[in-house]
């Protein structure tokens, strides 16, 4: 059975701090972005600047990337979350910090002068997204800006992908979590990160990683592997557990040589994926920090997945968590424990789900 930190039961996302940018458009508007259809590219910011002045219909804003989402789904179910990364300044930033803490999240935030970074997803008429990201702020996140401080009362630290681009930081984030007695979740984030990261992301997972989370052209462009149960199999040869995010098929779990399969929620189309994967590991997260078992722990994952696929952009509607909290607790039997992020109030987790 996997067991969290004894004492805690924070789940800690650290990223980078965004403002997703949402805009619909159609097919053949991705390759005149620029963009990679499905993936990610970096890019400057006048280059976003540019593609906004040719968007056919008003962009929505509001807080993103991945750890981000993550956490902030693990604050709506009611879970203890913090949020750790860098920001700018200016109207970005408060909307950034304030969507934190109104989704009961605790913002661990680093200031910088630069501008807060930004994702530009656009979303073609399959519900996919295709994104370009200026780091800004986020990208002067140092080493040194990590300390024990930010995960204290940390369960698990979930570490997006995205970071592999700095290593001195995630490595700073990775040994700063194991000091502290945290699991460690990594989600790799996409695609085009795996493949240029691929030697240095192997090394990490082998001496670092207690999860590891991926879709299937994350699980392919890491492992080789076009089968499914092979790839996740090899995905959780350096784990303690694998995720397979199989999209509309489901998912699988691999851990401890078993393999589970994960049915998918299906009883309304997708109008956006954007945010399902990350909104999948926050309901498995919260489930295994709360003591279920990992199937069920899964089958939350996919329910939350698949609320934020019915929704534009990468937050769950309130309608949306008002339906997973009823099925929390009817199929999941999880009772809420309070929200305050203080901690006042707030049940410890479960003795199961403790380092020996």
């Amino acid at each position: 059975m996997f067991r969290a930190n004894s004492d805690c039961g924070v789940v800690v996302g650290i990223g980078s701090a965004l403002v997703d940018i949402l805009v619909h458009e159609a097919e053949d508007f991705v390759e005149k972005a620029g963009a990679v259809k499905g993936g990610m590219a970096y890019v400057d910011n006048r280059v976003i600047d540019d593609i906004l002045m040719r968007v056919s219909k008003a962009p929505f804003f509001v807080s993103g990337g991945s750890a981000c989402n993550t956490v902030i789904g693990v604050g709506r179910l009611g879970g203890r979350a913090r949020f750790v990364g860098k920001s700018g300044n200016g109207n970005l930033a408060g909307l950034f910090e304030s969507d934190l803490k109104n989704n009961n999240v605790e913002p661990l935030l680093f200031k910088s002068t630069a501008l807060t970074g930004r994702v530009l997803s656009i979303i073609t008429p399959d519900a996919q997204r295709s994104m370009l990201t200026y780091l800004g702020a986020s990208a002067e996140a140092a080493p040194s800006d990590i300390t024990t401080a930010c995960f204290n009362d940390a369960a698990v630290v979930h570490v997006e992908g995205y970071l592999l681009f700095n290593k001195a930081l995630i490595l700073s984030a990775l040994d700063t979590a194991k000091q502290v007695g945290a699991r460690i979740s990594l989600d790799l984030a996409s695609f085009t990160v795996v493949r240029e990261s691929k030697a240095f992301l192997a090394d990490i997972v082998k001496q670092y990683v207690d999860i590891l989370i991926a879709n299937e052209d994350e699980a392919q462009a890491f492992t080789g592997y076009t089968d499914e149960k092979d790839a996740v199999k090899s995905l959780a040869q350096n784990c303690d557990i694998a995720v397979l995010k199989l999209g509309e098929r489901g998912s699988l779990i691999a851990h401890d040589g078993d393999i589970l399969e994960i049915a998918p929620r299906l009883d309304a189309p997708a109008v956006d994926t954007t945010g399902a994967g990350d909104l999948w590991a926050s309901g498995f997260l919260y489930g295994l920090v709360n003591g279920l078992p990992l199937e069920k722990s899964g089958e939350l994952g996919s329910l939350c997945g698949y609320e934020v696929c019915r929704v534009i952009g990468a937050k769950i509607s309130d309608e949306g968590w008002q339906r997973i909290k009823a099925a929390m607790g009817s199929e999941f039997s999880v009772d809420l424990f309070p929200t305050d992020i203080s901690g006042k109030g707030i049940s410890d987790p479960p003795e199961a789900f403790c380092h020996p």
